[in-house]
């Protein structure tokens, strides 16, 4: 493939990726952030294997722009799940009291 071949197949998976992941209903929201962050960890190292090897400035800059995108979304994830497991535990019973 060709450069533009790829560009075009990046650009589409991209408004792909956007239209399916602003679909998902809440409640698919943990088992999307588990597989997104998988998803992820796969273009670290697929990035990672081009960085050793590509003989391209410009495609070494992609790989470390793809790693670090890649990173933010990981940590952003596990971010995102943990606030959402707080939610669900119980909360220690608090007296309120009025003062008056």
């Amino acid at each position: 493939m060709s450069f533009s071949e790829e560009l075009i197949v990046f650009i589409l998976s991209a408004f792909i990726g956007y239209y399916i992941v602003w679909g998902i209903t809440p409640s698919l929201h943990a088992p999307l952030m588990s597989v997104s962050n998988a998803i992820s960890g796969i273009i670290i190292i697929g990035a990672i294997a081009v960085l050793n090897t590509s003989p391209s400035s410009l495609v070494s800059y992609l790989g470390f722009i793809a790693i670090i995108l890649a990173s933010i979304n990981i940590f952003g994830g596990f971010g995102i799940s943990q606030r959402m497991l707080q939610m669900f535990k119980h909360k220690k019973n608090i007296k309120v009291t009025k003062n008056e």
